[in-house]
C-alpha cells in the first residue's frame, strides 16, 4: 500500500474533483447536428457508455476486459481541461497532447496515480494494443450509439456522424454490432422478449 503524504492526497483529490467536473461538460459535436447543448450528452456520460462498450468488445476480441475498460473509463479526463473539441474545431485550432495535459492533471499526486493516468491515456493515443484498439472503437460506436438515438427523436443531420463513426471501427465485433445497430429502434431493449 502507498502512504500519501497531505500534499500528494490533495493532489489526488484535486484530480478526482476535476475528473468530476465531467459530468457537467456538454459533448459538443452534437451542437453541429442541431441538438442543443442543454440536451446533449455529458463527457461523464458519454464516458460510461464507451466503458460498458469496450468491455464488451474486448470479450469479444479476446482483449483483457479489464484494462480495456480502464482506457475507454479515463480517456477523456484530459478534456476536463481542454473541452470536448470535434473534428471541425481541430481543423482551426491545434489541441494539447492529451499526454501534456494528464501530466498536468496528475503533477502533484503521488508517483504511482501519476503513473497509472500516464500509462493509460498514452496506450489510448498510441492504440498500438488490442486493448488500446477495443477502447477507441467503443469510443466511436458510443458516438454511433447515441447518434441513432438522436435519429430516433427526429434529428437527421446526425446521419454524416453515423456514417463518419462507422468508418473508423476497426475491430470485426465493434463493426458487427455497429451495423445490427442501425438496423433497430433503439428503444426495441424494452420490449425484446428473453
Amino acid at each position: 500500500m502507498v502512504q500519501l503524504d497531505g500534499d500528494q492526497a490533495a493532489g489526488v483529490a484535486r484530480l478526482l474533483f476535476e475528473a468530476g467536473s465531467l459530468r457537467a461538460l456538454p459533448r459538443t459535436g452534437w451542437r453541429q447536428d442541431g441538438i442543443p447543448l442543454s440536451a446533449a450528452e455529458t463527457v461523464a456520460e458519454h464516458s460510461h457508455r464507451t466503458a460498458v462498450i469496450a468491455a464488451t468488445l474486448a470479450a469479444l476480441e479476446g482483449a483483457d476486459p479489464a484494462r480495456t475498460t480502464l482506457l475507454a473509463t479515463l480517456h477523456d479526463v484530459p478534456e476536463a481541461r481542454t473541452g470536448d473539441l470535434t473534428p471541425l474545431t481541430r481543423r482551426y485550432v491545434t489541441a494539447a497532447d492529451p499526454r501534456k495535459v494528464t501530466a498536468d492533471q496528475t503533477a502533484a499526486a503521488h508517483p504511482a496515480v501519476q503513473a497509472l493516468f500516464a500509462d493509460v491515456i498514452a496506450e489510448f493515443e498510441d492504440s498500438a494494443t488490442p486493448e488500446a484498439r477495443c477502447a477507441k472503437d467503443a469510443d466511436k460506436l458510443d458516438c454511433l450509439l447515441r447518434a441513432v438515438e438522436y435519429r430516433a427523436t427526429g434529428v437527421p443531420a446526425v446521419q454524416g456522424k453515423i456514417d463518419r463513426c462507422r468508418a473508423t471501427l476497426t475491430t470485426a465485433s465493434a463493426q458487427q454490432i455497429a451495423d445490427a445497430a442501425l438496423a433497430l429502434d433503439p428503444t426495441d431493449w424494452q420490449s425484446a422478449s428473453v
